[in-house]
C-alpha cells in the first residue's frame, strides 16, 4: 500500500503505528552505526599477514635497497610496478605515499594553491576566484577539501552513467573552473560506473583553464562484490590521445584491500606532472613508508592475487548489502515513501527520501541510537536542496547489527515520512 493512495484517517492510524515502533526501538538502548564506509573486522583480519611478512634484515632489500633506510621519494620500484598492474598504467606514471589517498588529492590542491600546478600562469591563491564541478550526491571529504581552499563549488547532476557530461562541458568555458571531483568507479554514495562514453569525453574536454583538473579519485578500482572484476575505462591513455596529457590525477590506496590503518596510498599521472610532483614534495618528506610498501607487495604479489584477495572480501561484504537492500524491499518499497541504488561494488547503499525528510530521518535515527552519516553531507556545503538524500554504509558492523540497524532506520523512515504527507 502507497502511503500517497491512502486517506489522512488511515495515515493518522499508521502514524500512531510507527510512533510506538519507535518508542520501542528507543526502548532497546541501541548504539548503532552505519555512517561511514569502514572495513569490518572480519575484512581487517584477512590481512594479518601484512604484519608478520618482513622478519629479517634480508627481507627488507627490494630491487637492491634497504626499505628501512631513507630515500625513493615515489615509492619502491616494486610497489610502483604492483600499482601499475592495478591502475593499467606505466610504472613511470606513479607515485606512491603514506596510507591515505586524501592525504595526496589534499597536497595536489595545496600545491595548486602555494605553487600552482605544471601549467598554471599564477598559482591558485592569487586569483580571484577558484571554481571546482561536484557530482551529486559524492563524497563529504571532497566537498570539504574545496570548502576548505574557499573554492566555489559547483553542484553537477550525477546520471546512471556518470555525471552530466554536457554540463561539464558547458562548465568549463569559464576559465576559472579548475577542476572536478570523480569517483569512476561504484561512486560514493551511489555506486555509478561511468560509462566509457563519459569517460572519453572527460578524456577530451576543452577547458579554458590552462591548468584544470581532473581529480580522479579511483577508490574502488577493484572493489566488486556482487559478480567479476570489470575494468573502466584508462582515463590517463585517453586524455593523452585527446592532447591532454597533464590534465588527470588519478588516485587509490589499499585503505580497503587490506588495511586503512596501514595502507598504500597512489598517484598516477603524467610522467611530466609526476616530476612536478616529485620536486614539490621532496620538500615536504624524503619519502612515505617504504617497509608497508614492501610488506604490501609480499601479501599482495600481483594484480591476480589481489582479485583474489578482494573476492574474500566480496563474501563478507555481500550479504551485508543484501540484508540491507532486502529489509528496504520488503519495509519500504510497497509504501512508495523513497528510492535508493543497488550497487555492485564499493561501500555504499545510496537513498533518496521523499523531498523534506532526509535531516528529519537522521534526527529520528540519532534518537533511537543509530548514528548514520548527516543528511545533507552528499551535497556541496552539506546542503542538499530538496532535502533527501541518505548514504547508507553496511560494511562496517556485524551482521547482527546491521540487521538492527536497518530495522531502526526503516522505521525512521515511515516516521518521517508520515509526518511529511500529513503536513501536506
Amino acid at each position: 500500500m502507497r502511503y500517497d493512495s491512502l486517506s489522512k484517517q488511515e495515515l493518522e492510524l499508521l502514524y500512531k503505528q510507527e510512533q510506538n515502533a519507535y518508542a520501542d526501538c528507543k526502548a532497546k538502548g541501541l548504539k548503532l552505526d552505519i555512517s561511514r564506509g569502514k572495513p569490518g573486522r572480519e575484512q581487517l583480519d584477512l590481512s594479518l599477514e601484512l604484519l608478520n611478512n618482513l622478519k629479517s634484515a634480508e627481507d627488507c632489500i627490494a630491487d637492491g635497497f634497504d626499505v628501512r633506510n631513507y630515500g625513493l621519494l615515489d615509492g619502491i620500484p616494486a610497489c610502483k610496478r604492483l600499482f601499475a598492474e592495478i591502475l593499467n598504467v606505466d610504472e613511470a606514471q606513479i607515485f606512491l605515499g603514506g596510507n591515505a589517498s586524501l592525504q595526496l588529492m589534499y597536497d595536489t590542491l595545496a600545491k595548486a594553491y602555494t605553487h600552482g600546478l605544471l601549467h598554471s600562469p599564477k598559482p591558485w591563491s592569487q586569483l580571484d576566484k577558484v571554481k571546482f564541478l561536484c557530482p551529486v550526491p559524492g563524497y563529504d571529504r571532497h566537498f570539504g577539501i574545496s570548502e576548505t581552499f574557499n573554492m566555489e563549488m559547483i553542484s553537477i547532476k550525477m546520471n546512471d552513467d556518470g555525471p552530466d557530461i554536457e554540463a561539464i562541458e558547458e562548465a568549463v568555458k569559464d576559465p576559472s573552473v579548475k577542476g572536478i571531483w570523480c569517483v569512476p568507479k561504484f561512486s560514493n554514495p551511489q555506486g555509478v560506473v561511468y560509462s566509457e562514453a563519459v569517460i572519453k569525453r572527460l578524456a577530451a574536454l576543452r577547458p579554458a583553464a590552462p591548468d584544470f583538473i581532473i581529480m580522479w579519485d579511483n577508490a574502488y578500482c577493484i572493489h566488486e562484490f556482487d559478480g567479476p572484476y570489470t575494468p573502466i575505462a584508462e582515463i590517463l591513455a585517453l586524455s593523452a590521445s585527446f592532447g591532454n596529457p597533464d590534465m588527470v590525477f588519478e588516485f587509490a590506496s589499499t585503505s580497503k584491500i587490506t588495511m586503512p590503518g596501514a595502507g598504500v596510498a597512489v598517484i598516477a599521472s603524467s610522467k611530466a606532472n609526476i616530476t612536478y610532483m616529485k620536486k614539490l614534495l621532496s620538500l615536504q618528506t624524503i619519502s612515505y613508508d617504504k617497509v608497508n610498501q614492501l610488506r604490501h607487495v609480499r601479501f599482495l604479489k600481483d594484480m591476480n592475487n589481489s582479485l583474489a584477495h578482494m573476492q574474500k572480501h566480496a563474501a563478507i561484504l555481500k550479504p551485508r548489502f543484501e540484508a540491507v537492500l532486502g529489509a528496504l524491499s520488503k519495509e519500504i518499497e510497497p509504501l512508495g515513501i523513497a528510492s535508493w541504488n543497488h550497487p555492485k561494488g564499493g561501500y555504499f547503499v545510496s537513498l533518496d527520501t521523499l523531498p523534506g525528510c532526509a535531516k528529519r530521518t537522521y534526527e529520528l535515527c540519532l534518537g533511537a541510537g543509530l548514528v548514520m552519516t548527516t543528511a545533507g553531507a552528499t551535497h556541496p556545503y552539506g546542503l542538499d536542496p530538496e532535502d533527501k538524500n541518505i548514504r547508507i554504509a553496511p560494511s562496517y558492523p556485524p551482521i547482527k547489527e546491521l540487521e538492527q540497524a536497518i530495522e531502526v532506520f526503516c522505521v525512521c523512515l515511515k516516521l518521517a515520512a508520515l509526518e511529511k504527507l500529513l503536513q501536506s
